[in-house]
């Protein structure tokens, strides 16, 4: 009974960073309800192999990343996503309109570089943080990150990029 109400107070303390992260890897509110809901389940199955209960929300980070990268590999969600309002370069571009555009270039990143730069930027972890979340070494972590950045310049310019406050 201990072990039900320890998850449940975990579960319904930390529903909205969890959310968070998963609607930042997602950017569909629905799916990331989905996401959320499917690492509850799985860190309740193995909330009695937790030895530290503090681990928790690594561990439903992680159920969240791999369940994600696992929806995206077998849905095909790095199909393009039409949108009426893309013009064709983002220069000049006020602050507002260049965060649209690197979130929407975020979404066509591959799934493990979109996590490792949600985890990073957005959520501010450390790249030693990260990589537990990923189940990845440091190393991965910084060469994910560094492959995201140069696709998102490629893509926006640097300019853009440092606008919307992401440096390494």
């Amino acid at each position: 009974m201990a072990e039900a109400t320890g998850f449940a107070e975990f579960a319904t303390s930390r529903h909205g960073a969890l959310f968070r992260y998963a609607y930042l890897l997602t950017s569909d509110r629905g799916l990331a309800e989905d996401l959320v809901q499917e690492a509850l389940v799985k860190t309740y199955v193995g909330w009695h192999r937790l030895r530290d209960p503090n681990n928790a929300e690594a561990y439903t980070r992680r159920a969240i990343t791999t369940t994600a990268i696992g929806w995206w590999r077998r849905k095909s969600w790095r199909a393009e996503r039409p949108y009426d309002d893309v013009p064709d370069q983002p220069v000049g571009a006020d602050d507002a309109t260049a965060r649209v555009w690197l979130w929407r270039e975020l979404q066509k990143l591959p799934p493990r570089q979109r996590a490792a730069l949600v985890l990073r930027y957005y959520e501010d972890l450390t790249e030693p943080q990260t990589a537990e979340i990923l189940g990845c070494s440091v190393g991965t972590v910084k060469s994910q990150v560094s492959d995201a950045l140069k696709k998102l310049r490629a893509r926006l310019g640097s300019d853009v990029v440092l606008k919307a406050g992401i440096t390494e």
